[in-house]
Formats: C-alpha cells, sequence, structure tokens
C-alpha cells in the first residue's frame, strides 16, 4: 500500500469559494418572522386599546377632539404611497434605475407628509388637554399611533438609506432584495394603518 509523499501533499488541490454564497430565501425567511413579531406587537396595542378606550377620567372624548377629514388626507397619503411603492418596484424589475428611485421619491414625499399630519394632530391633542398622561384612553391611542408612526418613519430612513445605496451602486441583487424587503414592510404598515382608522378613529367618532 502506498502512502503520499510529502511533496505529494504539498502540492494536493485545494478548493475554495471565489465569493461568499448568497442566502436571498434566508433572508426573506427571516424578515417574515420579523414582520410576524411586529403583528404579535400591534395586536397586544390593538388589544390595549380596546380594553382601556373608554377610561377618560374627565379629559375629552374623541368625538369632540379628532379632526376626520384631517386623518383621512394623511390616510389617503399612507395608502397612495403603498401604490406608488408598488410603481417602484415594477420598474425595479425592468432595471430601470431612474425609474425606481423617481417612485422611492414620490413614496417618502407622501411617507413624510403622513408622518408632518399625525405629529399636527398629536400636538392639536395635546394642547386641548388629551395628552398620554391625561387618562388610560388616551395612553392607549398614543402608544397604539406613536408606535404606528415611529414605524413609518423607520421606513422613510431605511427608504433615504436604499436610494443612496442604489444610485451608488445600481439595481443589484443585493439592492433588489433589500427593496423587496421594504416594500413588504411599507404595505405591512399600510395594513396596520387601516386597522386604527377603521377601529380607533371611526370608532371613536360613532
Amino acid at each position: 500500500m502506498s502512502t503520499p509523499t510529502s511533496d505529494q501533499v504539498g502540492t494536493a488541490p485545494m478548493f475554495h469559494m471565489e465569493e461568499e454564497p448568497h442566502h436571498s430565501p434566508g433572508t426573506l425567511l427571516g424578515f417574515w418572522i420579523y414582520l410576524m413579531s411586529d403583528c404579535l406587537i400591534f395586536a397586544i396595542l390593538f388589544a390595549t386599546r380596546a380594553a382601556l378606550a373608554p377610561n377618560y377620567a374627565g379629559s375629552p372624548l374623541p368625538k369632540e377632539v379628532f379632526d376626520i377629514p384631517l386623518i383621512l388626507i394623511s390616510t389617503f397619503c399612507l395608502l397612495f404611497s403603498s401604490i406608488t411603492y408598488g410603481f417602484a418596484v415594477l420598474q425595479m424589475q425592468q432595471n430601470k434605475l431612474k425609474g425606481t428611485l423617481l417612485w422611492l421619491g414620490v413614496t417618502g414625499a407622501l411617507g413624510a407628509a403622513f408622518i408632518g399630519i399625525e405629529l399636527y394632530e398629536f400636538a392639536h391633542l395635546i394642547h386641548v388637554g388629551a395628552s398620554p398622561q391625561s387618562s388610560a384612553s388616551w395612553s392607549s391611542f398614543f402608544a397604539l399611533v406613536g408606535t404606528h408612526g415611529l414605524h413609518v418613519l423607520f421606513g422613510l430612513v431605511w427608504m433615504v438609506v436604499l436610494v443612496v445605496q442604489a444610485k451608488k451602486y445600481g439595481l443589484t441583487v443585493a439592492n433588489k432584495r433589500r427593496l423587496f424587503c421594504l416594500s413588504m414592510f411599507w404595505h405591512f404598515l399600510d395594513l396596520i394603518w387601516i386597522g386604527v382608522f377603521s377601529i380607533v378613529y371611526l370608532t371613536g367618532v360613532v
């Protein structure tokens, strides 16, 4: 039985990977798990709001302070931003960088308008005495609506980062995956807002 010599061992072929393996399916699975965890957070906040909604402790009632026409404007801003993000994804799938950036800019502008209206609404509510400290009901309102607003703000920051990445490196596979993840996140926020508008605002003024 022959054994390899030291020279043969030294000249043995070596194999290595030229680049790191791509884990796109794993990334998307992890992002779906994150979205499900966010669903649990919002489910808890919705349940808390439902339990504490009747406890106003002498603070203003929603039907006295809610400005439904203004909330409708912010709602349409967020819903239309979901449509414009869809246009951005269509442009991305056609490898059109300028079109993708254009629709991302429109989406970001609509999201910023939503945040601006929400901040104005918060300032108005606090000014008329419906602050988070005034009652358990308003505490649950600010916790639910504020958490959703923070998510939208985080989405806007994420969008700006992706625009910079796309302008610098183009529509690479990694950037397309990131844009697709943000698309899921943005649509998720729209679904949550539909629940907030229906359960918090509409039932509050009935």
